[in-house]
């Protein structure tokens, strides 16, 4: 990065003007963070989240040596795009850009990479977070990156609160919770997720780090697997059809529990909703807690209204006989910023 973030970079298309004006903006208010982020061996981190800094649905992010753009509420034209290469050529110019278009339904990648192009976007890189390695490719089966930079402030926290502990990391998609736990000193963590593929993609996270646990992974839906641990009990049988096979745990309370769920799934097990429903995952999850124990909860639904969402919680756990001893909410890091104080990823930690 040149050393006077303050100086000015006209665009050569003034139609331009303002986006680059924008992302020059938000690189000099990341300055502090930047210098942070290196200060702590993470090269993961955003650049400019456009939904609150000028440009709605579009992201650049920074993952080890690339420079991730996408685009959510329509394609970018070719000015913009090569007006964004420009400026972070300027600013970051050891960065490799790749443009991922996921202005189609359900966020799908639209847009078709040459030979060259998609063979360095498939290709295996590690990133760094907090001191802890992690895998990343800017294209692969999914279309989420493998490690959600939001929840950074997150696995900060699940770092400071893991020494000695057992942990259950549940939704665990890439298991980045769950290996940052390992590496901050856990006693046992057990990473859950029912996808095959990204508990791979966590396996591969743990053999990039010197771990000193051996990590658990289960492909198991998160249903069965919470009310297992809660002492509830999996039935095999609901409304007389047969559950699919699912791993048979014994009930067990972990020191800290992380949940962060999709916004909407459904499966035979049980239907997972952020908005009308969340009190069917938070309950087996409070109960699967230990006594004395941390229950760190994720909202991710923008329209979900922070306290309205923590009232809920409280009510749950006084049905479900357990007290929550204190609540803090724990925001994202600087590169999220939110003016209004009230991001759409909600997490609140529950001491129980």
């Amino acid at each position: 990065m040149t050393a006077d973030l303050a100086a000015s970079f006209p665009p050569a298309d003034p139609s331009t003007a303002s986006l680059v004006d924008s992302l020059h903006a938000a690189l000099v208010a990341r300055a502090p963070l930047i210098a942070q982020m290196a200060a702590e061996r993470t090269d993961a981190y955003r650049l400019f989240h456009g939904s609150v800094e000028g440009e709605s649905g579009l992201t650049v992010d920074r993952y080890g040596e690339v420079l991730l753009i996408q685009s959510f509420h329509r394609s970018l034209a070719a000015g913009e795009l090569a007006a964004i290469d420009g400026f972070y050529h300027r600013q970051l110019p050891d960065l490799l850009p790749f443009y991922n278009d996921r202005s189609q339904p359900h966020s799908r990648i639209a847009n078709r990479l040459d030979a060259a192009q998609a063979a360095l976007a498939e290709q295996p890189r590690q990133i760094s977070e907090l001191g802890v390695n992690y895998r990343f490719r800017v294209r692969h089966g999914g279309q989420d990156p493998w490690l959600f930079l939001d929840l950074r402030a997150g696995r900060r926290r699940v770092m400071r609160e893991a020494a000695g502990k057992t942990v259950l990391n549940m939704f665990a998609y890439t298991c980045g919770v769950g290996i940052a736990a390992a590496a901050a000193g856990a006693r046992q963590v057990v990473n859950v997720d029912f996808a095959e593929s990204s508990l791979a993609v966590g396996k591969e996270n743990a053999g990039l780090n010197t771990l000193p646990i051996s990590v658990r992974f289960i492909k198991c839906d998160a249903f069965a697997a919470l009310r297992q641990y809660s002492g509830i009990g999996q039935p095999t049988v609901v409304r007389h059809k047969r559950l699919p096979a699912f791993p048979k745990l014994e009930a067990q309370q972990f020191d800290l529990v992380f949940l962060d769920p999709p916004r909407y799934a459904k499966s035979p097990f049980g239907v997972v909703d952020l908005i009308n429903d969340y009190a069917a995952l938070f309950k087996p999850a409070l109960l699967a807690t230990a006594e004395g124990g941390t229950l760190i909860c994720c909202n991710n639904v923008a329209q979900v209204d922070r306290e309205a969402w923590r009232d809920q919680l409280e009510r749950s756990a006084r049905k479900a006989g357990r007290a929550i001893r204190a609540s803090e909410w724990i925001a994202p890091e600087a590169d999220f910023p939110s003016p209004d104080g009230r991001p759409p990823l909600k997490m609140l930690l529950l001491r129980v």
